[in-house]
């Protein structure tokens, strides 16, 4: 309907503006306030990639990150953790501008963690656990406090101690992404941002990744911010989606309320989850009373509550 033209859904209410800040809460742990950015300055192939982002990340939330290629996911991520520096616009963890004059970038890349695509391509210790050290004595830890902090995370990934000594070449695609996850959790971050975590990996494969995100939300009380393409994936994970379009944020909210405009996300050329597909194809056919589910369970319910709303009328 004309609600969805004016931005995301008139029924997420406040909530659905890109303000700076979540109108109650906890405090963000990170912040992106009008963040702009252009490739290739004064060149002549230069490029405005991202144009005034704002976005939030409360401590141990998970934020699914969604847009097409080329949508800007990637050079926005980078940004978090100082990779990156805005044109103009400010990143702020815990409150502080990253950008100030005396910050330490290090610290923050310690405690905002970035898992790049394929991250297998980055394992090159001899062994699983001098390469999940390697980021523990980056940080100053010692042999042994790099090691015990090493073992803590890859047990969290469920890769045990006859992994140890083993090359990383020698191991499993999906053994691989964890232990490339291991790395980074090994440095003990605040906030875990991954870009495409399941990329590659078969479907068993992939339910285990994300079943190892959860575990480490609710065991460690990490925040994550997820991107990726794969819309079941953020309807089922996500607490909050940001939809990205052209450097700018298009959409926001919970799952529900980014995943039911259906339309909308199709001019974006974003899919939506298979089954809110499905159940929009289902209302729009003429189940009137059928509104759109994003996850399976969800439909089930619904379609449950329409089966029995109908034998009570027949």
């Amino acid at each position: 309907g004309p609600a969805s033209e004016a931005g995301p859904a008139s029924e997420a209410g406040p909530a659905s503006e890109a303000g700076p800040a979540p109108e109650a809460g906890p405090a963000p742990i990170l912040q992106v306030k009008d963040v702009r950015y252009t490739y290739g300055a004064g060149t002549a192939h230069e490029q405005q990639v991202l144009k005034g982002v704002s976005m939030h990340i409360a401590p141990g939330e998970c934020i699914g990150l969604v847009g097409v290629s080329g949508s800007g996911k990637t050079t926005l991520i980078k940004h978090l953790n100082g990779l990156l520096r805005a044109d103009s616009g400010d990143v702020l963890y815990e409150g502080r501008s990253i950008y100030e004059k005396k910050y330490r970038l290090s610290a923050l890349r310690q405690k905002v963690g970035l898992v790049f695509q394929y991250p297998e391509h980055q394992l090159f210790g001899q062994t699983v656990l001098k390469d999940v050290s390697f980021g523990p004595l980056n940080l100053g830890m010692s042999r042994e406090q790099a090691e015990a902090s090493a073992k803590e995370s890859l047990a969290m990934v469920d890769i045990g101690e006859d992994y140890y000594h083993v090359s990383p070449i020698d191991i499993s695609g999906g053994q691989k992404r964890r232990i490339a996850i291991a790395g980074v959790l090994a440095m003990k971050p605040r906030v875990l941002v991954l870009d495409e975590p399941a990329a590659g990996l078969d479907p068993a494969t992939r339910y285990m990744i994300f079943d190892l995100l959860t575990k480490i939300k609710r065991e460690l009380g990490i925040a994550i911010v997820l991107v990726s393409h794969h819309m079941e994936d953020v309807a089922r994970y996500a607490d909050r989606v940001y939809v990205l379009s052209e450097g700018q944020i298009a959409m926001q909210g919970t799952p529900r309320q980014v995943f039911t405009h259906v339309s909308r996300l199709e001019k974006l050329g974003i899919g939506v989850p298979e089954i809110t597909a499905f159940t929009d194809a289902l209302r729009r056919q003429g189940a009137a009373g059928l509104t759109p589910a994003v996850t399976v369970p969800e439909a089930e319910a619904a379609v449950l509550r329409l089966w029995k709303g109908g034998e009570a009328h027949a």
